[in-house]
């Protein structure tokens, strides 16, 4: 009896061509869109000027923010006045503008000279590593100057670097972690968020048989609910196993993805599978019918991919809502699999994710066969 169940569930979930679309295609075209866009771009800041000075060293300033890899300068052919009405319309996000006698008063050092910043707050993520780097030429040009003061005081050029060495270095080392980029966030955010999709198809499939009369007949025959739910699951089950090899798959054969320990990816793919059917069961014996079913799962599956930080870096989101990520099965998804993918993890290593999705499957089961015997008392009514 749980053969048919299972060949039955297995017939209809190919049959419905659409469960294809949520479950394949379209995290296929995500992943696509967002890896084409960002995966392999080479995006550089644009920083809009205008030289009110054009003197040779005020081309040398604008030099020195040029040479900075990411950088790109731009001229405007406008006037301070109609660039800073862009601005505010929110055209450009940043203006430096290089004020007149510039040279004459870098050159006699005995006037401060003010370079003005224009900005947009709304773009800070785009305007601060502009102003970062202006402060950073700003204190190069001002240690030059210092530096030439200490010359005419009689010290020599050993004498001045020792002084002006700073007390404090920072040393950079990058440690457990191969090369990153786009990909590695999401390939495996995307396959994680449409794993969760299949609760879709769980639900439409329940109510299916809830309007045939099959879940009304089953009060009349032997089959124990246990048997009748497990049958209904292991479909689904290896529907999300599929799905997930083949957008894993996808990336590593299109982007290169370095899936890291095959057999640490497995056992999270088939402990987040576990997780998303086992907690399609319970929804699919809780809701009250295919939209409330739907509109849940959108909930749970888009609300939970912005929490889980897979859309964009966890370390990104505020804390008040890193909190909250930490109790969703995504996170502990997309975290297991970026570990084995980026640093080498193993299953040693991802073992709390794991029982985390485990978990959260086991509970949907359990959830599953306390509200059977009213899903079949509602479709007897």
């Amino acid at each position: 009896m749980l053969k048919s169940i299972i060949m039955k569930e297995l017939k209809m979930i190919v049959r419905e061509k659409g469960n294809f679309f949520f479950l394949i295609g379209m995290p296929i075209l995500f992943i696509v869109l967002f890896g084409s866009i960002f995966g392999n771009a080479n995006t550089s800041i644009t920083v809009q000027y205008i030289d009110q000075d054009e003197s040779v060293v005020s081309q040398d300033f604008l030099s020195q923010i040029d040479k900075i890899s990411g950088f790109e300068l731009v001229n405007s052919d406008s006037n301070e006045k109609d660039q800073i009405e862009q601005l505010r319309d929110g055209k450009i996000s940043s203006l430096l503008v290089i004020p007149e006698n510039f040279e004459k008063n870098m050159t006699s050092g005995s006037t401060p000279t003010t370079l003005q910043f224009y900005r947009d707050p709304t773009a800070i993520q785009v305007v601060a590593p502009i102003q970062a780097v202006l402060e950073n030429i700003t204190n190069r040009y001002g240690e030059h100057k210092v530096t030439e003061a200490l010359k005419t005081l009689g010290l020599n050029s050993s004498e001045v670097d020792n002084i002006l060495l700073p007390p404090l270095t920072i040393e950079v080392i990058d440690k457990s972690a191969k090369h990153t980029d786009a990909i590695s966030q999401y390939v495996p955010g995307y396959t994680v968020m449409f794993v969760f999709f299949i609760m879709i198809t769980m639900v439409r499939r329940f109510f299916q048989e809830k309007q045939s009369g099959m879940v009304a007949r089953l009060r009349t025959t032997p089959l124990k609910p246990i048997v009748y739910l497990i049958g209904m699951w292991i479909p689904a089950l290896i529907s999300v196993l599929i799905q997930c090899t083949v957008l894993l798959g996808f990336g590593h054969l299109v982007y290169d993805l370095d899936l890291g320990n095959m057999g640490a990816i497995s056992i999270i793919v088939l402990c987040l599978s576990i997780c998303g059917t086992g907690l399609g069961l319970a929804m699919a014996v809780c809701v009250s019918g295919e939209n409330q079913g739907l509109a849940l799962t959108q909930v749970f599956a888009l609300g939970g991919a912005v929490l889980a930080g897979l859309w964009f870096p966890f370390e990104l989101l505020p804390s008040f809502a890193q909190t909250i990520g930490h109790f969703t099965p995504q996170y502990w998804a997309q975290t297991g699999l970026q570990d084995v993918m980026v640093r080498d993890a193993q299953v040693s290593d991802v073992w709390q994710g794991l029982l985390v999705l485990l978990g959260y499957g086991i509970l949907g089961i359990l959830i599953a066969l306390v509200r059977f015997k009213y899903f079949i008392k509602a479709a007897i009514n």
